[in-house]
């Protein structure tokens, strides 16, 4: 089932105190952006957060489950949802244990070889 896309704005919204805070459509799911890097995937109108160490120690007693079918356990964010400041602390604390994303390759043109 996809989520619906007043249940990602509601995310957005709750952790927009993190940073700049944007979402991307992908597979019919969608993942949640945090000063460009990605930190969290809603799927099935549930909130995966990507883990780190720093993020499992903020959490304490953590719930993991994959947001898809092969997919890695991530933090499964239930009821504390609601609670702004304290998911804007998780996103900011996962935003900064995650590596910075990879530069995009430029496309040759299609003449080289």
């Amino acid at each position: 089932m996809a989520s619906a896309l007043a249940f990602v704005e509601y995310v957005c919204d709750q952790v927009g105190a993190s940073g700049t805070i944007t979402f991307r459509k992908m597979f019919g799911e969608y993942a949640i952006y945090c000063d460009g890097k990605v930190v969290a995937l809603v799927c099935d109108n549930q909130l995966f957060v990507k883990p780190t160490s720093a993020g499992r120690s903020f959490v304490k007693r953590v719930t993991e489950a994959a947001p898809y079918p092969g997919a890695k356990d991530h933090f499964l964010i239930g009821d504390e949802l609601d609670d702004r400041e304290w998911i804007s602390n998780l996103i900011r604390i996962t935003d900064r244990g995650l590596p910075a994303p990879k530069p995009k390759k430029t496309k040759r043109s299609g003449g080289e070889k």
